[in-house]
């Protein structure tokens, strides 16, 4: 049973479904697992084992019947701790949402749970789903399994951290500024930011909340592409509302060898320095790819200037954000930006412009992001995948002193800001493109490093079984090193 705890969902459930395995037996598994290693890594904060284990038993008895409740039949799964769940509360790390006990699941908790998923526990998160690291007051700091000493990621950390030690069988996040793709890329696991729009994120939110954010998705995370692909296809299609007047049919795939990819290379921008131990591990991977005979280009990009689309991403962001401001400090944001140099263009300017600016600011920024929309669509009439890091460096050490955009992170060798590296976030995201981060090996000191793979608008499907090309031909997940047991 030693390999069971890193296998992928869909040989899970496969073993579930021919009886190998037991449903209640898995969950207890995962379970001895998390008494073991999550006190040191503090991944899952949340847990309904008295639930878990009664919905095991039903689907071992509803198996015995021949009773097959899906794709995921049995399945253990934990979930971040934002996504709404019956029974478990949410708080986005918020000390007033501590006892904040949902009466509804979010809608794709709903989905997974009727694809036959055990759902156990919640995965810890940053305050507001607001950074690159994983701590709050509620539920303390969320480590790294490769490096307790570093951060796992952000704000979906606590959801990589526990597919990378073996404490669950599928997870899922939500990304508005990378908190899919950085997690997976620094704890080297799998991740799939969606196609805007394609995935409900209703339930999925701070309270009261019904409407969709700007730029803001949720998406699967997994051990494996072919459970990205699985956990999508559950997660992803119109909410009730919506499917009365249409229906998603994501193009399939349309090259099936690796040899057959068009793909562009992008290994830094003067916007977001990446550091060469990461750039190392991509030209590794584009060196790879021109030996399988794939067409690589290092120079190909869409006719964007890539500082305006930084800024066009880093307005939209914070005012997607802003609503989470109360009146006080509005008004003092107000006072804020008021007072700012015209030509202060440093993260901190942006954001405060951002979070007080006119509704007709926002539709002129928001008709350049159209723009740029549109030039990516014309690129990759072209080239069929564009890839690039998913942030500037491998996890960084733990460092919660002030506030995010005060602090650095060392790239080649200098301390920059932390928030430079929304540009790997911002570039593809911003306008609505799909990204899936693949391992892409370790640096020299034993880091994962991941890999961004960015399609076309509703390419999901191309985007995650390139990863999965990737997987079986240059490098899968690996488990790391004192989890084995």
């Amino acid at each position: 049973m030693l390999d069971y705890p890193f296998r992928s969902a869909r040989q899970l459930a496969r073993d579930i479904r021919r009886k190998k395995v037991g449903a209640l037996e898995l969950l207890e598994l995962y379970l001895a697992r998390v008494e073991r290693h999550n006190p040191r890594l503090n991944a899952i904060v949340v847990t309904d084992l008295a639930g878990a284990r009664k919905r095991a038993r039903a689907a071992d008895r509803a198996l015995a019947r021949g009773e097959v409740w899906g794709a995921l039949h049995g399945v253990p799964m934990t979930i971040k701790e934002s996504y709404d769940v019956v029974g478990m509360p949410t708080t986005w790390g918020l000390p007033q949402l501590k006892d904040n006990y949902p009466q509804r699941n979010a809608l794709a908790v709903d989905r997974l749970l009727a694809a036959g998923v055990v759902l156990f526990g919640k995965t810890n998160v940053p305050l507001y789903l607001a950074d690159w690291q994983s701590f709050n007051v509620v539920y303390g700091t969320t480590n790294n399994p490769w490096d307790l000493s570093r951060v796992p990621g952000g704000s979906s950390g606590g959801s990589a951290a526990a597919l990378a030690a073996g404490l669950t069988g599928l997870e899922a996040g939500s990304d508005i500024g990378a908190s899919i793709r950085n997690p997976a890329h620094y704890c080297g696991v799998f991740g799939h930011k969606p196609t805007y729009g394609i995935v409900p994120p209703r339930g999925q939110a701070l309270p009261g909340r019904v409407a969709a954010g700007d730029i803001s998705v949720i998406g699967p995370m997994a051990r494996s592409a072919e459970d990205l692909a699985l956990a999508l296809g559950v997660m992803a299609g119109p909410d009730t509302i919506d499917g009365a007047g249409w229906r998603l049919a994501l193009p399939a795939p349309g090259r099936k060898a690796l040899r057959e990819y068009r793909v562009a290379v992008m290994l830094t921008d003067p916007c977001a320095e990446v550091d060469t131990e990461v750039q190392d591990r991509l030209q590794a991977l584009a060196d790879f790819l021109g030996r399988r005979r794939a067409k690589v280009s290092d120079r190909a990009r869409p006719a964007i200037d890539t500082a305006e689309a930084n800024r066009v991403y880093v307005m939209l962001l914070r005012a997607a954000t802003s609503g989470r401001q109360t009146p006080e400090e509005f008004q003092r944001n107000l006072e804020l930006a008021r007072g700012l140099a015209p030509g202060d263009e440093s993260y901190f300017a942006r954001m405060v412009r951002a979070n007080t600016m006119s509704h007709r600011d926002w539709l002129a920024w928001n008709e350049t992001r159209h723009r740029m929309r549109l030039a990516w669509a014309e690129f990759f009439r072209e080239w069929d995948l564009f890839l690039c890091p998913a942030a500037s460096s491998a996890a960084f050490p733990h460092d919660q002193a002030g506030e995010r955009h005060e602090r650095t992170i060392r790239v080649n060798g200098r301390d920059v800001p932390t928030t430079d590296q929304l540009f790997w976030a911002g570039f593809p995201g911003m306008a609505y493109l799909p990204s899936t981060v693949a391992p892409c090996g370790f640096t020299p000191g034993g880091l994962p490093v991941g890999v961004q793979i960015v399609g076309p608008q509703y390419g999901d499907r191309t985007c995650i079984a390139f990863a999965g090309l990737l997987e079986r031909e240059f490098q899968g997940f690996v488990p790391p090193p004192g989890y084995e047991a």
